[in-house]
């Protein structure tokens, strides 16, 4: 199969699209815009030579469709947009919905990103932020200093807007992964149960804003669902735990430690002195 096309990896040609004389043929270093050794028309006389002399050079963009998709398969989102820049050919090929049936994102900043496309063939879509950042966006709101109101104020929203652009754009999603969006709400995974009809798993971890709401949608929304993880998520209830097994006996249920954990507390700062109030403020 196709390697990765950056320069300095191997890349290995497909011996099905050979002739068997060369299948054991392995070629180094391509070049960012060539493929070495897919054979063009032959004749007879150099079906017989040797070496590099039965090889004619291919330009990348001369591929089918399906093969320019198999070689962005192996690149990520950002080496696919940059690749998708050198030529209409490739960027129509990045604009190919068949190339984004799974998404991957480490911190919501790359959900502002242009590097991806979202379409009705995403089936699984994850999200997992692990930094110590997400410690100050799992602190009660009324417990922040403006310090770190202001560190959660650039990126609060932009989890629950991109899972509302999912529902609305994605609505044949499989498989829906989500740790450490602090700032996530019942509402927006509400949303998602609703419109995408067909979502076999969903797993939530160490996300402080949920509620027994999501558990109540789940066994509301959730008949297409075989597998649901709320982990370590602060706010949900042993209520709402027996709720969902209630409902949902066939359902694959872990909520590891989340009904153990200190749920959230009202804002207590009216009744404190104004020396603390004021410690609180700053």
């Amino acid at each position: 199969t196709f390697g990765h096309l950056s320069p300095g990896y191997r890349c290995c040609i497909n011996p099905r699209i050979l002739p068997k004389y060369l299948q054991a043929l392995e070629l180094t270093r391509p070049s960012h815009t060539h493929i070495y050794g897919l054979p063009s028309k032959l004749d007879p006389v150099a079906k017989h030579k040797s070496g590099f002399e039965n090889l004619l050079q291919m330009q990348i963009t001369e591929l089918n469709r399906e093969c320019l998709l198999h070689i962005f398969s192996f690149l990520d989102k950002e080496d696919r947009k940059s690749l998708s820049r050198t030529c209409q050919v490739l960027c129509e090929a990045f604009r190919d919905p068949a190339l984004w049936s799974l998404l991957c994102f480490s911190s919501p900043s790359e959900l502002k990103k242009d590097n991806f496309l979202l379409s009705p063939a995403l089936r699984s879509l994850s999200i997992c932020w692990h930094s110590s950042r997400v410690k100050v966006c799992n602190i009660e709101d009324w417990l922040k200093s403006s310090f770190q109101r202001d560190i959660c104020s650039r990126h609060q929203n932009l989890v629950n807007n991109f899972l509302n652009e999912i529902s609305n754009r994605c609505p044949n999603l499989l498989s829906v992964i989500l740790s450490g969006c602090g700032h996530l709400t019942d509402d927006f995974i509400i949303q998602i149960l609703q419109r995408c009809s067909h979502l076999k798993t969903l797993k939530l971890e160490n996300c402080a804003r949920l509620t027994d709401k999501t558990l109540e949608a789940v066994a509301i929304y959730g008949s297409s669902l075989a597998t649901f993880h709320v982990d370590f998520c602060r706010n949900i209830t042993q209520e709402g735990i027996d709720l969902v097994r209630r409902k949902r006996h066939s359902l694959s249920f872990s909520a590891e430690r989340s009904a153990e954990m200190i749920p959230d507390q009202p804002d207590k700062r009216g009744d404190l002195g104004e020396g603390v109030k004021k410690r609180f403020q700053w």
